[in-house]
């Protein structure tokens, strides 16, 4: 009787964590960084699945631009989440980081996105992408 109590108990913790993940507010924390080493951090990603963390350029008009970088995000909270970036990025430019989803592609777990594609596309609750703007050290 115990360890059916005890399953039950670790069951029903189980899918309030998975339910809690899966109805977080997305979300990325970051700040400005030194990008030197090749790599832009975000402090906190809180994706409600599994997905991206991708790294658009951006500028003043804060348009999502080419991806010169992303990281696989866990559905619930991320945290020093890290993207190696696939460009030079010098110092003063500006970087969008933004939570996209596994969606839509051929392959899971293969990032797949490209500008203004579907495939792994970013996500938007209540019609807003879910992205910080850094600025490169």
């Amino acid at each position: 009787m115990k360890y059916l109590l005890s399953s039950a108990i670790a069951l029903t913790c189980a899918a309030g964590m998975a339910f809690a993940a899966a109805h977080a507010t997305p979300m990325v924390e970051a700040a400005d960084q030194d990008v030197s080493n090749g790599v832009v951090s975000a402090d906190k990603v809180v994706a409600g699945e599994n997905g991206w963390l991708v790294v658009h350029r951006t500028d003043a008009e804060m348009k999502p631009g080419p991806v010169v970088g992303y990281a696989p995000l866990r559905g619930g909270e991320n945290t020093d989440v890290a993207a190696i970036l696939q460009e030079e990025v010098k110092s003063g430019e500006m970087l969008m980081l933004m939570v996209h989803a596994e969606q839509g592609g051929m392959k899971t777990g293969v990032f797949e996105y490209t500008l203004g594609a579907k495939e792994d596309g970013p996500i938007k609750p209540d019609g807003k992408l879910v992205m910080k703007v850094v600025k490169a050290k």
